[in-house]
């Protein structure tokens, strides 16, 4: 998975926020596997530096991603690995590398006993949308989905084409004074949201437009790093299982890349004081005296859930204590 990127800021002054509006473009008719998005999009009246937000649904309709069959079934098939589950709630890693409920498999807006898969590739749709276009156009792909410790779902962009999807603002000064250091607002989820507004759910108006922000439009040829940018790697995931699972990772060591990079000595030390376990620093690591079965027990899961190891296996000789390690990336 590539890294972020991240574009910088435009020039505009805090006084000098640009206007835009987004305008939902109605009356285009039933999408079907038949339908030539190009041309679709060939028709509507656009200028250059607009943006072009298109549901999934759409993108799926036409590229023939409508199956028959079992729901749950197409969700495990479009899976790569299960994040949570809770009764008929699935939460999963899909195979474009998006955590979505239900591996993004839709059901809605459909005829009885089908389902919607998500687009095979939409950043590359987003791509030849963008490059078919008479214009310089930004393309976005967006889907709906939830939002860990938040109610209800907003739209996000899942293809990204002529515009970078993150906005950094590290090393700008605020108002008062203070250097901004992570601060990188997704814009390309945030106008996926913005034309969720207006195009509604029910009102068969699956394509908006925005005007007036033609600085973020990449120039021709540059099409930018699409969503894929947006992805948090996983070892910097600090949610990639579910409560549930991230016990049972441990437990039948399993998904143990999900708990990131290795923790700090100090925090593996800080987690054994807190079980009872003490610990001495060495030059190689930490040592820790497990002495009973227990004891040897909650190390060893304590480890695994650090991203440490045991190194070296049980203890030989005359020194009774474990040796702790970092585990090598």
């Amino acid at each position: 998975m590539p890294p972020q990127t991240c574009a910088k800021p435009p020039s505009t002054s805090p006084t000098e926020m640009p206007d835009y509006s987004v305008e939902a473009v109605r009356g285009l008719g039933e999408i079907t596997p038949d339908t030539d998005l190009d041309e679709l999009i060939g028709q509507i009246d656009l200028n250059p530096g607009d943006i072009v937000l298109i549901t999934s649904k759409v993108v799926s309709k036409a590229e023939g991603m409508i199956r028959s069959g079992d729901r749950i079934e197409a969700i495990a098939g479009e899976a790569i690995r299960t994040v949570a589950k809770r009764a008929n709630t699935h939460i999963t890693e899909n195979r474009l590398g998006m955590t979505m409920a239900a591996s993004g498999v839709d059901a809605s807006n459909v005829a009885h006993g089908k389902v919607l898969l998500l687009p095979r590739d939409p950043d590359a749709t987003a791509r030849r949308l963008r490059n078919h276009a008479a214009v310089n156009l930004g393309v976005i792909i967006t889907d709906t989905a939830g939002r860990p410790w938040r109610q209800g779902q907003t739209d996000m962009a899942i293809g990204v084409a002529g515009i970078n999807p993150l906005m950094s603002f590290s090393g700008e000064i605020d108002p008062y004074g203070n250097p901004l250091a992570v601060t990188a607002p997704a814009i390309a989820d945030e106008l996926a949201s913005a034309a969720e507004l207006a195009t509604g759910k029910l009102g068969q108006a699956p394509i908006a437009i925005v005007r007036g922000l033609g600085e973020h439009v990449l120039p021709p040829g540059d099409d930018g790093p699409g969503a894929q940018a947006l992805i948090r790697q996983r070892e910097d995931d600090l949610f990639a299982l579910g409560t549930r699972e991230a016990v049972m990772a441990v437990l039948t060591r399993t998904q143990l890349d999900c708990f990131g990079s290795p923790a700090t000595r100090e925090e593996v030390a800080a987690a054994l004081d807190a079980v009872g376990l003490t610990s001495r620093s060495s030059e190689a690591g930490l040592r820790v005296e497990a002495t009973d079965a227990q004891s040897q027990t909650i190390l060893g899961l304590l480890v695994l859930a650090h991203s440490w190891q045991l190194a070296g296996g049980p203890p030989q000789g005359g020194d009774s204590s474990y040796l702790l390690t970092p585990n090598p990336r």
